[in-house]
């Protein structure tokens, strides 16, 4: 199944990529700044399914966005990914022939079963629980050594890359990566960063390539 993300979030995108990698979803772009981005990598790339959040840009409307895809692209699959839980925006996107609408709280093996149905010519609309459901109250007390942790796991380290380079033992930063996932109220690491990411936890990230092969295990718990 070759596939397009197109997301604002750079993090995410990238997160999700490797993450669906082990699930044999080849990823063939992120598109991650503006709607436009995405028309031309779908175009350009062809793939089974777009992965995409409307709402790439504020000032962008969602709904012409899904339609401008759909028609350029009519044979492609849509798979709607985002935080939105209006059901009046869910049932817009029906209306527009998404193939399913997923939230983004839910997690990388619930995104890859949504894609394998719609591969299989089914729709997967994953209704997200009521806003602030499952979540602690904002703002996140993180220690500054958890606040490591959470920068770390947004820039795809590993598990024994995080313990090598912070010096401390593979149980104790699992104790860490544990308490993290605990004060976001999340259950995996791509939940983590995407969480930390609206909260403003993580702060500046340089660019970087997608993960290999060895560090995509470090997009799910520990």
């Amino acid at each position: 199944m070759r596939l397009v993300i197109c997301d604002g979030n750079r993090i995410l995108s990238e997160a999700l990529a490797a993450a669906l990698g082990t699930y044999d979803r080849t990823v063939i772009a992120v598109a991650t700044s503006t709607a436009e981005d995405c028309i031309v990598a779908v175009i350009h790339h062809q793939p089974d399914i777009c992965v995409l959040d409307p709402r790439l840009c504020e000032a962008e409307d969602g709904a012409s966005f899904i339609r401008e895809i759909r028609d350029r692209c009519p044979d492609m699959g849509v798979l709607v990914l985002s935080d939105v839980t209006d059901p009046v925006i869910w049932a817009q996107a029906r209306k527009l022939g998404v193939s399913g609408f997923v939230g983004k709280n839910r997690s990388v093996s619930q995104i890859a079963d949504a894609l394998k149905m719609i591969e299989a010519g089914d729709t997967a609309f994953n209704p997200a629980p009521p806003p602030g459901a499952h979540r602690p109250a904002m703002p996140f007390v993180l220690t500054p050594r958890e606040k490591e942790v959470l920068r770390r796991i947004a820039a795809g380290q590993h598990t024994r890359q995080m313990a090598d380079e912070m010096n401390v033992a593979i149980s104790t930063l699992r104790t860490y990566v544990k308490n993290v996932f605990t004060k976001l109220g999340v259950h995996s690491r791509l939940e983590a960063v995407a969480v930390a990411s609206r909260a403003n936890l993580i702060g500046e990230i340089p660019n970087q390539p997608l993960p290999s092969q060895d560090q995509q295990t470090a997009l799910y718990p520990a």
